[in-house]
């Protein structure tokens, strides 16, 4: 199976995007339209006659070969729209496994949260770091109760990963905000 064709965009060095127009696509598109026209132009015949062997002819020039063409379209668009899904495809493994490098890569990754006060959401599932982006500036954010911890009934934050803290420890105060 042949891949769909790719193009550039004007400029642009990053990866290729399929191209808008595949040309099966065209001809599935051609094919059912042909087919349609050849059904009517037939049914019309037919309509016109009264004895079935003067009807025969239409048929076979006409409605015949536009079902033909109707199933042949029908055929095209499936293998056409496939073609297009496996070069989409393939585009997305490519990015997937691309090994260069960028800026941003190189710069070495700062922790989302390094506080050591712990808060959490009254009615909420986790708890969090006092800075963690999820809860800093609300107000609705309260220090994290020792004995919810303590029972697990608060998952730790997927974003700042909290450690938990030690069995009969103080929590940690808040540390202020840093003001202007």
């Amino acid at each position: 199976m042949r891949a769909a064709q790719t193009v550039r965009t004007a400029g642009a060095p990053g990866p290729t995007r399929p191209r808008a127009a595949h040309p099966v696509l065209w001809a599935a598109f051609a094919a059912l339209a042909g087919g349609a026209v050849l059904c009517v132009l037939g049914w019309y015949g037919v309509s016109g006659e009264r004895f079935a062997e003067r009807q025969l002819p239409y048929l076979a020039s006409c409605t015949v070969p536009g079902a033909a063409l109707i199933v042949a379209g029908a055929v095209l668009l499936t293998h056409g729209r496939s073609a297009l899904a496996a070069a989409r495809v393939e585009e997305l493994y490519g990015l997937l496994v691309a090994t260069g490098t960028t800026e941003d890569d190189e710069r070495p990754k700062a922790p989302v949260a390094t506080s050591g006060a712990l808060l959490m959401v009254p009615g909420g599932t986790l708890w969090h770091r006092a800075d963690c982006p999820l809860v800093a500036g609300k107000p609705e954010a309260v220090p994290a109760d020792a004995t919810i911890l303590a029972a697990g009934a608060l998952a730790p934050c997927p974003v700042c990963e909290p450690e938990r803290p030690e069995p009969g420890a103080p929590p940690a105060a808040p540390e202020p905000a840093p003001g202007p």
